[in-house]
Protein backbone atom coordinates (compact mmCIF):
# COMPACT_ATOMS: atom_id res chain seq x y z
CA UNK A 1 0.00 0.00 0.00
CA UNK A 2 1.25 3.48 -0.83
CA UNK A 3 2.25 5.45 2.27
CA UNK A 4 1.14 9.04 2.69
CA UNK A 5 4.58 10.55 2.08
CA UNK A 6 4.96 8.66 -1.20
CA UNK A 7 2.04 10.60 -2.65
CA UNK A 8 2.52 13.99 -4.37
CA UNK A 9 1.55 17.37 -3.03
CA UNK A 10 -1.30 18.77 -5.10
CA UNK A 11 -1.17 22.49 -5.90
CA UNK A 12 -4.49 24.00 -6.99
CA UNK A 13 -3.96 26.86 -9.43
CA UNK A 14 -1.14 27.75 -11.85
CA UNK A 15 -1.04 31.47 -11.19
CA UNK A 16 2.03 33.29 -9.84
CA UNK A 17 1.71 31.87 -6.31
CA UNK A 18 0.76 28.34 -7.38
CA UNK A 19 3.73 28.13 -9.73
CA UNK A 20 5.98 29.56 -7.03
CA UNK A 21 4.83 26.70 -4.79
CA UNK A 22 5.80 24.27 -7.55
CA UNK A 23 9.27 25.84 -7.75
CA UNK A 24 9.84 25.42 -4.03
CA UNK A 25 8.51 21.85 -4.08
CA UNK A 26 10.93 21.02 -6.89
CA UNK A 27 13.85 22.54 -5.01
CA UNK A 28 12.93 20.50 -1.94
CA UNK A 29 12.67 17.28 -3.96
CA UNK A 30 8.98 16.81 -3.13
CA UNK A 31 6.74 15.25 -5.81
CA UNK A 32 3.92 17.52 -6.93
CA UNK A 33 1.05 17.99 -9.36
CA UNK A 34 -0.35 21.41 -10.32
CA UNK A 35 -4.03 21.46 -11.30
CA UNK A 36 -5.15 24.49 -13.33
CA UNK A 37 -8.75 25.03 -14.38
CA UNK A 38 -7.73 27.25 -17.30
CA UNK A 39 -5.92 26.34 -20.48
CA UNK A 40 -2.70 28.21 -19.72
CA UNK A 41 -0.56 29.24 -16.76
CA UNK A 42 -1.72 32.53 -15.30
CA UNK A 43 -5.18 32.18 -16.85
CA UNK A 44 -6.72 34.71 -14.46
CA UNK A 45 -3.84 37.16 -14.92
CA UNK A 46 -4.38 37.06 -18.67
CA UNK A 47 -7.95 38.28 -18.18
CA UNK A 48 -6.56 41.62 -17.05
CA UNK A 49 -3.60 41.41 -19.41
CA UNK A 50 -4.19 44.91 -20.81
CA UNK A 51 -3.49 46.50 -17.42
CA UNK A 52 0.02 47.67 -16.55
CA UNK A 53 0.88 47.03 -12.92
CA UNK A 54 2.54 49.72 -10.83
CA UNK A 55 5.36 47.59 -9.44
CA UNK A 56 8.61 46.89 -11.35
CA UNK A 57 9.51 43.44 -12.57
CA UNK A 58 11.98 42.93 -9.73
CA UNK A 59 9.05 42.65 -7.30
CA UNK A 60 7.04 40.22 -9.43
CA UNK A 61 9.33 37.20 -9.73
CA UNK A 62 9.53 34.49 -7.09
CA UNK A 63 13.15 33.79 -6.04
CA UNK A 64 12.90 29.99 -6.47
CA UNK A 65 11.29 30.39 -9.88
CA UNK A 66 14.02 32.84 -10.87
CA UNK A 67 16.71 30.35 -9.91
CA UNK A 68 15.20 27.68 -12.16
CA UNK A 69 14.72 30.12 -15.03
CA UNK A 70 18.27 31.41 -14.76
CA UNK A 71 19.63 27.84 -14.88
CA UNK A 72 17.73 27.38 -18.15
CA UNK A 73 19.29 30.52 -19.68
CA UNK A 74 16.18 32.67 -19.41
CA UNK A 75 16.66 36.21 -20.64
CA UNK A 76 14.69 38.15 -18.10
CA UNK A 77 13.03 41.54 -18.52
CA UNK A 78 14.36 44.91 -17.38
CA UNK A 79 13.85 44.57 -13.64
CA UNK A 80 12.85 48.24 -13.35
CA UNK A 81 10.21 48.01 -16.09
CA UNK A 82 6.49 47.88 -15.35
CA UNK A 83 4.85 44.80 -16.91
CA UNK A 84 1.30 44.42 -18.11
CA UNK A 85 -0.67 41.41 -16.96
CA UNK A 86 -0.13 39.88 -20.41
CA UNK A 87 3.62 40.36 -20.10
CA UNK A 88 3.62 38.93 -16.59
CA UNK A 89 1.88 35.81 -17.89
CA UNK A 90 3.64 35.54 -21.25
CA UNK A 91 7.18 36.58 -20.38
CA UNK A 92 7.45 35.01 -16.92
CA UNK A 93 4.76 32.45 -16.07
CA UNK A 94 4.63 30.83 -19.52
CA UNK A 95 8.37 30.14 -19.90
CA UNK A 96 8.53 29.04 -16.29
CA UNK A 97 5.68 26.55 -16.79
CA UNK A 98 7.48 25.20 -19.89
CA UNK A 99 10.61 24.22 -17.96
CA UNK A 100 11.17 20.45 -17.92
CA UNK A 101 11.20 20.53 -14.12
CA UNK A 102 7.59 21.76 -14.15
CA UNK A 103 5.86 20.99 -17.45
CA UNK A 104 5.28 17.24 -16.85
CA UNK A 105 3.62 18.04 -13.54
CA UNK A 106 1.14 20.67 -14.77
CA UNK A 107 -2.38 19.74 -15.85
CA UNK A 108 -4.64 22.24 -17.59
CA UNK A 109 -8.42 22.11 -17.86
CA UNK A 110 -8.39 20.38 -14.48
CA UNK A 111 -11.01 22.08 -12.33
CA UNK A 112 -11.11 20.93 -8.72
CA UNK A 113 -14.65 20.20 -7.58
CA UNK A 114 -14.01 18.95 -4.03
CA UNK A 115 -11.25 18.08 -1.55
CA UNK A 116 -11.71 15.55 1.24
CA UNK A 117 -9.92 12.68 2.99
CA UNK A 118 -10.05 9.25 1.39
CA UNK A 119 -12.95 7.40 2.99
CA UNK A 120 -13.46 10.03 5.71
CA UNK A 121 -15.96 12.85 5.99
CA UNK A 122 -15.45 15.88 8.20
CA UNK A 123 -16.79 14.12 11.29
CA UNK A 124 -14.35 11.20 11.33
CA UNK A 125 -11.24 11.72 13.48
CA UNK A 126 -9.54 8.34 13.86
CA UNK A 127 -6.60 8.00 11.47
CA UNK A 128 -7.31 11.30 9.82
CA UNK A 129 -3.77 12.71 9.70
CA UNK A 130 -2.40 9.53 8.11
CA UNK A 131 -5.14 9.34 5.48
CA UNK A 132 -4.50 10.73 1.97
CA UNK A 133 -6.36 13.72 0.66
CA UNK A 134 -8.89 12.93 -2.06
CA UNK A 135 -9.13 15.54 -4.83
CA UNK A 136 -12.13 15.16 -7.13
CA UNK A 137 -12.08 16.96 -10.48
CA UNK A 138 -15.10 18.29 -12.34
CA UNK A 139 -14.85 15.45 -14.89
CA UNK A 140 -15.10 12.87 -12.11
CA UNK A 141 -11.42 11.89 -11.95
CA UNK A 142 -10.03 11.48 -8.45
CA UNK A 143 -6.44 12.01 -7.26
CA UNK A 144 -4.72 11.24 -3.96
CA UNK A 145 -2.27 13.61 -2.26
CA UNK A 146 -0.15 13.84 0.86
CA UNK A 147 -0.93 17.56 1.17
CA UNK A 148 -2.85 20.28 -0.66
CA UNK A 149 -1.68 23.84 -1.39
CA UNK A 150 -4.75 25.73 -2.54
CA UNK A 151 -3.64 28.73 -4.64
CA UNK A 152 -6.88 28.95 -6.62
CA UNK A 153 -7.36 32.65 -5.88
CA UNK A 154 -10.58 34.66 -5.80
CA UNK A 155 -10.89 36.02 -9.36
CA UNK A 156 -13.92 33.84 -10.08
CA UNK A 157 -15.88 35.02 -7.03
CA UNK A 158 -16.25 38.81 -7.10
CA UNK A 159 -18.16 40.65 -4.40
CA UNK A 160 -21.70 41.73 -5.10
CA UNK A 161 -22.77 45.32 -5.78
CA UNK A 162 -25.15 45.56 -2.84
CA UNK A 163 -23.78 47.63 0.02
CA UNK A 164 -24.83 45.19 2.76
CA UNK A 165 -22.85 42.27 1.42
CA UNK A 166 -25.98 40.94 -0.28
CA UNK A 167 -26.82 41.33 -3.97
CA UNK A 168 -28.62 44.58 -4.69
CA UNK A 169 -32.29 44.16 -5.43
CA UNK A 170 -32.59 43.15 -9.08
CA UNK A 171 -28.83 42.58 -9.48
CA UNK A 172 -29.30 39.22 -11.20
CA UNK A 173 -31.81 40.68 -13.67
CA UNK A 174 -29.38 43.27 -15.05
CA UNK A 175 -26.43 40.93 -15.65
CA UNK A 176 -26.28 42.07 -19.28
CA UNK A 177 -25.33 45.57 -18.11
CA UNK A 178 -22.68 44.48 -15.60
CA UNK A 179 -18.94 44.20 -16.18
CA UNK A 180 -16.38 42.26 -14.17
CA UNK A 181 -13.49 44.25 -12.73
CA UNK A 182 -10.89 45.60 -15.19
CA UNK A 183 -12.67 45.43 -18.58
CA UNK A 184 -10.46 46.29 -21.57
CA UNK A 185 -12.09 49.68 -22.08
CA UNK A 186 -9.67 51.00 -24.70
CA UNK A 187 -9.48 47.93 -26.91
CA UNK A 188 -11.46 44.68 -26.80
CA UNK A 189 -14.43 46.17 -24.90
CA UNK A 190 -14.29 49.66 -26.43
CA UNK A 191 -17.62 49.39 -28.26
CA UNK A 192 -19.44 48.67 -25.02
CA UNK A 193 -18.25 51.94 -23.46
CA UNK A 194 -17.63 54.50 -26.21
CA UNK A 195 -20.34 57.16 -26.30
CA UNK A 196 -22.06 55.67 -23.27
CA UNK A 197 -22.46 56.45 -19.60
CA UNK A 198 -20.58 54.08 -17.29
CA UNK A 199 -20.87 53.78 -13.53
CA UNK A 200 -17.78 52.38 -11.77
CA UNK A 201 -18.42 51.10 -8.23
CA UNK A 202 -15.41 50.54 -5.98
CA UNK A 203 -12.52 52.32 -4.27
CA UNK A 204 -9.51 50.13 -5.01
CA UNK A 205 -6.82 50.19 -7.65
CA UNK A 206 -8.94 48.09 -9.99
CA UNK A 207 -11.55 50.84 -9.98
CA UNK A 208 -8.87 53.51 -10.43
CA UNK A 209 -7.41 51.79 -13.50
CA UNK A 210 -10.83 51.45 -15.12
CA UNK A 211 -11.71 55.08 -14.36
CA UNK A 212 -8.49 56.33 -15.94
CA UNK A 213 -9.13 54.26 -19.05
CA UNK A 214 -12.67 55.59 -19.30
CA UNK A 215 -11.43 59.16 -18.91
CA UNK A 216 -9.01 58.57 -21.78
CA UNK A 217 -11.80 57.07 -23.87
CA UNK A 218 -14.03 60.08 -23.15
CA UNK A 219 -11.45 62.37 -24.74
CA UNK A 220 -11.62 60.40 -28.00
CA UNK A 221 -15.28 59.34 -28.06
CA UNK A 222 -17.86 62.15 -27.71
CA UNK A 223 -20.76 61.35 -25.43
CA UNK A 224 -18.75 59.07 -23.14
CA UNK A 225 -19.65 59.82 -19.51
CA UNK A 226 -18.01 58.48 -16.37
CA UNK A 227 -19.47 58.31 -12.87
CA UNK A 228 -17.55 56.90 -9.93
CA UNK A 229 -19.31 55.69 -6.79
CA UNK A 230 -17.71 54.83 -3.45
CA UNK A 231 -19.26 53.80 -0.15
CA UNK A 232 -17.02 55.97 2.02
CA UNK A 233 -17.29 59.71 2.47
CA UNK A 234 -13.86 60.48 0.99
CA UNK A 235 -11.79 59.21 -1.95
CA UNK A 236 -8.51 59.84 -0.08
CA UNK A 237 -7.89 56.12 0.33
CA UNK A 238 -8.03 55.61 -3.42
CA UNK A 239 -5.93 58.66 -4.19
CA UNK A 240 -3.19 57.16 -2.05
CA UNK A 241 0.07 58.70 -0.93
CA UNK A 242 1.18 60.46 -4.11
CA UNK A 243 4.85 61.41 -3.93
CA UNK A 244 5.15 59.63 -0.56
CA UNK A 245 4.52 56.25 -2.17
CA UNK A 246 7.64 54.11 -2.52
CA UNK A 247 6.28 52.80 -5.82
CA UNK A 248 6.03 55.91 -8.05
CA UNK A 249 3.58 54.37 -10.52
CA UNK A 250 1.17 53.56 -7.70
CA UNK A 251 1.39 57.08 -6.34
CA UNK A 252 0.85 58.52 -9.82
CA UNK A 253 -2.27 56.39 -10.31
CA UNK A 254 -4.14 58.17 -7.54
CA UNK A 255 -2.81 61.58 -8.54
CA UNK A 256 -4.08 61.19 -12.13
CA UNK A 257 -7.47 60.01 -10.91
CA UNK A 258 -7.78 62.95 -8.57
CA UNK A 259 -6.98 65.37 -11.37
CA UNK A 260 -9.83 63.97 -13.49
CA UNK A 261 -12.27 64.24 -10.58
CA UNK A 262 -11.20 67.80 -9.75
CA UNK A 263 -11.60 68.79 -13.42
CA UNK A 264 -15.11 67.32 -13.55
CA UNK A 265 -14.24 64.70 -16.16
CA UNK A 266 -15.26 62.03 -13.66
CA UNK A 267 -18.33 62.60 -11.52
CA UNK A 268 -17.78 61.34 -7.98
CA UNK A 269 -20.57 60.07 -5.72
CA UNK A 270 -19.63 59.43 -2.08
CA UNK A 271 -21.54 57.63 0.65
CA UNK A 272 -22.98 55.51 -2.14
CA UNK A 273 -24.69 52.16 -1.47
CA UNK A 274 -26.35 50.32 -4.37
CA UNK A 275 -29.88 49.42 -3.28
CA UNK A 276 -31.71 48.35 -6.44
CA UNK A 277 -31.12 47.92 -10.17
CA UNK A 278 -33.80 47.90 -12.85
CA UNK A 279 -33.65 47.65 -16.67
CA UNK A 280 -34.85 50.91 -18.24
CA UNK A 281 -35.26 51.10 -22.04
CA UNK A 282 -31.93 49.52 -22.90
CA UNK A 283 -30.19 51.07 -19.93
CA UNK A 284 -30.13 50.34 -16.20
CA UNK A 285 -31.60 52.44 -13.42
CA UNK A 286 -29.53 52.38 -10.22
CA UNK A 287 -31.15 53.35 -6.93
CA UNK A 288 -28.60 54.63 -4.46
CA UNK A 289 -29.34 54.65 -0.75
CA UNK A 290 -27.40 56.97 1.53
CA UNK A 291 -26.66 56.48 5.21
CA UNK A 292 -29.41 58.93 6.21
CA UNK A 293 -31.97 56.85 4.31
CA UNK A 294 -32.32 59.24 1.38
CA UNK A 295 -32.20 57.83 -2.14
CA UNK A 296 -30.90 58.94 -5.52
CA UNK A 297 -31.51 57.36 -8.92
CA UNK A 298 -28.81 57.27 -11.59
CA UNK A 299 -29.47 55.87 -15.07
CA UNK A 300 -26.46 54.49 -16.93
CA UNK A 301 -25.54 52.21 -19.83
CA UNK A 302 -22.90 50.04 -18.13
CA UNK A 303 -21.85 49.25 -14.57
CA UNK A 304 -18.33 48.09 -13.70
CA UNK A 305 -18.34 46.19 -10.41
CA UNK A 306 -14.87 46.81 -8.95
CA UNK A 307 -16.03 45.88 -5.46
CA UNK A 308 -13.37 43.30 -4.66
CA UNK A 309 -13.45 39.55 -4.29
CA UNK A 310 -14.21 36.85 -1.77
CA UNK A 311 -12.88 33.30 -1.37
CA UNK A 312 -14.88 30.21 -2.27
CA UNK A 313 -14.18 27.59 0.39
CA UNK A 314 -16.91 25.26 -0.84
CA UNK A 315 -14.45 22.84 -2.46
CA UNK A 316 -13.02 22.21 1.02
CA UNK A 317 -16.40 21.78 2.74
CA UNK A 318 -15.46 18.30 4.01
CA UNK A 319 -12.18 19.49 5.51
CA UNK A 320 -11.76 20.88 9.00
CA UNK A 321 -11.10 24.57 8.42
CA UNK A 322 -10.71 27.16 11.15
CA UNK A 323 -11.91 30.31 9.39
CA UNK A 324 -12.33 33.70 10.94
CA UNK A 325 -16.04 34.63 10.77
CA UNK A 326 -15.25 38.11 9.46
CA UNK A 327 -12.33 37.77 7.05
CA UNK A 328 -12.75 34.21 5.81
CA UNK A 329 -9.01 33.80 6.42
CA UNK A 330 -7.53 31.52 9.03
CA UNK A 331 -8.30 32.60 12.56
CA UNK A 332 -4.61 33.25 13.23
CA UNK A 333 -4.07 35.37 10.12
CA UNK A 334 -7.26 37.41 10.20
CA UNK A 335 -6.31 40.00 12.85
CA UNK A 336 -3.02 40.63 11.07
CA UNK A 337 -4.70 41.60 7.78
CA UNK A 338 -8.05 43.06 8.89
CA UNK A 339 -8.60 46.11 6.62
CA UNK A 340 -10.45 47.81 9.46
CA UNK A 341 -7.09 47.96 11.21
CA UNK A 342 -4.50 47.44 8.45
CA UNK A 343 -4.20 49.16 5.14
CA UNK A 344 -0.81 50.74 5.03
CA UNK A 345 -0.28 49.73 8.64
CA UNK A 346 1.90 46.75 9.41
CA UNK A 347 1.06 43.25 8.27
CA UNK A 348 3.53 41.00 10.06
CA UNK A 349 5.47 38.45 8.03
CA UNK A 350 3.50 35.24 8.22
CA UNK A 351 3.79 31.68 6.99
CA UNK A 352 2.89 28.13 7.85
CA UNK A 353 1.94 28.81 11.48
CA UNK A 354 -0.66 31.43 10.52
CA UNK A 355 -1.91 29.47 7.51
CA UNK A 356 -2.43 26.12 9.21
CA UNK A 357 -5.90 24.65 9.73
CA UNK A 358 -7.01 21.84 12.02
CA UNK A 359 -6.90 19.80 8.79
CA UNK A 360 -3.21 18.94 8.83
CA UNK A 361 -1.64 19.27 5.39
CA UNK A 362 -4.17 21.67 3.82
CA UNK A 363 -3.10 25.27 3.21
CA UNK A 364 -4.90 28.04 1.35
CA UNK A 365 -2.26 30.48 0.10
CA UNK A 366 -2.07 33.59 -2.03
CA UNK A 367 -5.10 35.79 -2.57
CA UNK A 368 -7.41 33.09 -1.20
CA UNK A 369 -5.57 33.05 2.11
CA UNK A 370 -6.59 36.67 2.74
CA UNK A 371 -10.31 35.95 2.54
CA UNK A 372 -12.11 39.22 1.90
CA UNK A 373 -9.20 41.45 2.90
CA UNK A 374 -8.14 43.47 -0.18
CA UNK A 375 -4.54 44.05 0.89
CA UNK A 376 -2.86 40.89 -0.43
CA UNK A 377 0.62 41.30 -1.89
CA UNK A 378 2.06 38.90 -4.47
CA UNK A 379 5.39 38.68 -2.68
CA UNK A 380 3.54 37.82 0.51
CA UNK A 381 2.18 34.82 -1.37
CA UNK A 382 5.68 33.87 -2.48
CA UNK A 383 6.88 33.91 1.11
CA UNK A 384 3.81 31.97 2.23
CA UNK A 385 4.55 29.07 -0.10
CA UNK A 386 8.25 29.10 0.72
CA UNK A 387 7.31 28.67 4.39
CA UNK A 388 4.64 26.03 3.73
CA UNK A 389 6.90 23.93 1.51
CA UNK A 390 9.72 24.13 4.04
CA UNK A 391 7.31 22.75 6.64
CA UNK A 392 6.23 19.94 4.32
CA UNK A 393 9.91 19.09 3.93
CA UNK A 394 10.29 18.96 7.73
CA UNK A 395 12.54 22.04 7.82
CA UNK A 396 10.69 23.88 10.56
CA UNK A 397 13.51 26.34 11.23
CA UNK A 398 13.22 27.65 7.66
CA UNK A 399 9.43 27.42 7.72
CA UNK A 400 9.20 29.73 10.71
CA UNK A 401 11.87 32.16 9.53
CA UNK A 402 9.37 34.35 7.67
CA UNK A 403 10.44 37.85 6.68
CA UNK A 404 9.24 40.57 4.33
CA UNK A 405 10.36 44.05 3.34
CA UNK A 406 7.42 46.12 2.08
CA UNK A 407 7.65 49.71 0.75
CA UNK A 408 5.63 52.69 1.87
CA UNK A 409 2.36 53.84 0.34
CA UNK A 410 2.27 57.27 1.94
CA UNK A 411 -1.30 56.62 3.16
CA UNK A 412 -1.77 56.40 6.91
CA UNK A 413 -4.92 54.37 7.44
CA UNK A 414 -7.85 52.80 5.69
CA UNK A 415 -10.26 55.60 6.54
CA UNK A 416 -8.34 58.88 6.41
CA UNK A 417 -10.12 61.96 7.67
CA UNK A 418 -11.92 63.98 5.07
CA UNK A 419 -9.81 66.94 4.08
CA UNK A 420 -9.89 69.42 1.28
CA UNK A 421 -6.69 68.10 -0.20
CA UNK A 422 -6.37 64.57 1.12
CA UNK A 423 -2.78 65.44 2.06
CA UNK A 424 -0.98 65.64 5.34
CA UNK A 425 -2.35 62.48 6.97
CA UNK A 426 0.96 61.41 8.38
CA UNK A 427 2.21 62.61 11.70
CA UNK A 428 5.61 62.00 13.26
CA UNK A 429 7.31 58.78 12.31
CA UNK A 430 6.47 55.97 14.70
CA UNK A 431 9.22 54.29 16.64
CA UNK A 432 10.80 51.27 15.03
CA UNK A 433 9.37 47.87 15.88
CA UNK A 434 11.22 44.56 15.85
CA UNK A 435 12.07 43.22 12.41
CA UNK A 436 9.61 40.37 12.87
CA UNK A 437 6.78 42.87 12.46
CA UNK A 438 7.69 43.62 8.87
CA UNK A 439 7.07 46.93 7.16
CA UNK A 440 4.10 48.85 5.86
CA UNK A 441 2.06 46.98 3.29
CA UNK A 442 -0.13 49.64 1.76
CA UNK A 443 -3.49 49.26 0.10
CA UNK A 444 -3.54 46.85 -2.80
CA UNK A 445 -7.23 47.13 -3.61
CA UNK A 446 -7.99 43.95 -5.49
CA UNK A 447 -6.07 42.06 -8.12
CA UNK A 448 -3.62 44.79 -8.81
CA UNK A 449 -1.79 43.92 -5.62
CA UNK A 450 1.61 45.43 -5.13
CA UNK A 451 4.13 42.62 -5.61
CA UNK A 452 7.08 43.25 -3.35
CA UNK A 453 10.59 41.89 -2.93
CA UNK A 454 11.60 39.45 -0.25
CA UNK A 455 14.80 39.90 1.70
CA UNK A 456 16.53 37.94 4.42
CA UNK A 457 16.90 40.12 7.49
CA UNK A 458 18.73 39.69 10.75
CA UNK A 459 17.43 43.09 11.72
CA UNK A 460 15.48 45.81 10.00
CA UNK A 461 17.65 47.47 7.34
CA UNK A 462 18.96 50.83 8.35
CA UNK A 463 17.37 52.52 5.35
CA UNK A 464 13.94 51.04 5.94
CA UNK A 465 11.22 52.15 8.29
CA UNK A 466 9.98 49.37 10.55
CA UNK A 467 6.37 49.50 11.59
CA UNK A 468 3.80 52.11 10.66
CA UNK A 469 3.28 53.68 7.29
CA UNK A 470 4.34 57.29 7.60
CA UNK A 471 7.72 58.58 6.62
Amino acid sequence: MTTLNELPVVVVGAGPVGLAAAAHLHERGIAFIVLEAGDTPGAAVRQWGHVRVFSPWRYNIDPAARRLLDEAGWVGPDLEGLPTGAELAGDYLQPFAQLPQLKPHLRYGARVEAISRLGLDRLRTAGRESTPFLIRLADGEELLARAVIDASGTWGTPNVLGGSGLPARGESTVAAFLEHALPDVLDAARDRFAGRHTLVVGAGHSAANTLLALAELAEAAPGTEVTWAIRTSSPSRTYGGGDADALPARGALGARLRAHVDAGRIRLLTGFSVHALTPADGRVSVVVRHADGSELTVTVDRIVAATGFRPDHSIAAELRLDLDPVMGATRALAPLIDPNEHSCGTVPPHGVNELAHPETGYYAVGMKSYGRAPTFLMATGYEQVRSVVAALAGDWAAARDVQLDLPETGVCNSNPADTATGEGCCGPAPTAEPAARGLATGISGGLLSTPLNLVTLDAAPASAQAGGCCS
